[in-house]
């Protein structure tokens, strides 16, 4: 380790930008920001990542999570074409 570091060229944030993300800056009440904090320390993730979650799921963009009858009918599909494609079933 250096003694001493040339800091002059440094820049603040992130060294790389995130793709199909643009940083905003927003006021939110200081309840919902610390309800996040907790949820999302719960869950072992970032409050950012879980405010941005909730919104897209408000917007109806995010992706949903697969149930377990469409789980089920896709492994039934998956070995059913494994089967005869002359694969033995497993």
């Amino acid at each position: 380790m250096k003694a001493e570091y040339d800091l002059s060229n440094a820049k603040r944030g992130a060294v790389l930008p995130s793709e199909g993300k643009k940083r905003i800056t927003m006021y939110l009440d200081n309840e919902v920001v610390e309800a996040f904090k907790i949820k999302a320390d719960e869950q072992g993730t970032g409050y950012q990542t879980m405010i941005n979650n909730v919104l897209r799921e408000y917007l109806g963009t995010q992706a949903k999570p697969v149930d377990e009858a469409t789980l089920r009918r896709i492994l039934r599909e998956e070995i059913k074409g494994t089967a005869q494609a002359g694969r033995p079933e497993v």
